[in-house]
């Protein structure tokens, strides 16, 4: 399941990335992004599921980490964006977020059976998907947007958007990390 994922993120990133960088927006870049840090993560989680509790807590804190970078080159970019003042086009900024809908939702789907199975491991791998879902709604509606209003407004928030969801995913994935860390079970208080 977990080889599937990360084929699909790994591949859906080429498509986004290279739709991002042609027509400028801020929210597809970080997702496209984000689909390789996906990719990455899950062949890491493919990796070390045979680890022990200790070294997969280990593997969980560095996932953690991982997951912050898609936000931060959200963050260069989206400042890039603000100081050219560029409004992507609409149409190809919502049929690329719909495209990512479908991989990520796909992938959610497949991981919400095994999310608790391999503490910080599965749970990194379907909060990133999970996150994924909701960062390409976003990035539909702010095709919508910008079509009615013109403006970089919408791709500008949604990429921001899309770098706090990784902060709150790499924060959760942390805190499982640590009790995985200390021995306890990933959902015990």
């Amino acid at each position: 399941m977990v080889r599937a994922v990360a084929v699909a993120n790994l591949a859906y990133f080429g498509v986004e990335f290279a739709v991002a960088t042609s027509i400028g927006s801020v929210s597809l870049f970080a997702d496209s992004i984000d689909f390789l840090e996906d990719a990455a993560v899950n062949g890491l989680i493919l990796f070390g599921l045979g680890w022990t509790l200790r070294a997969r807590a280990r593997l969980g804190t560095a996932l953690a980490l991982i997951l912050l970078l898609p936000g931060l080159a959200t963050l260069w970019t989206a400042w890039g964006a603000w100081r050219v003042g560029h409004v992507p086009p609409p149409l190809p900024l919502s049929i690329t977020g719909l495209g990512a809908l479908a991989v990520n939702f796909a992938c959610a789907w497949v991981l919400a059976d095994v999310r608790h199975a391999h503490g910080s491991l599965t749970k990194a791998a379907f909060l990133s998907a999970r996150n994924d879902v909701i960062a390409n709604i976003a990035i539909i509606a702010a095709g919508g947007l910008t079509a009615v209003s013109a403006s970089r407004w919408p791709d500008l928030v949604v990429g921001l958007g899309i770098f706090a969801m990784n902060l709150g995913a790499a924060r959760e994935v942390f805190r499982a990390a640590r009790t995985e860390h200390r021995g306890e079970s990933p959902g015990s208080p």
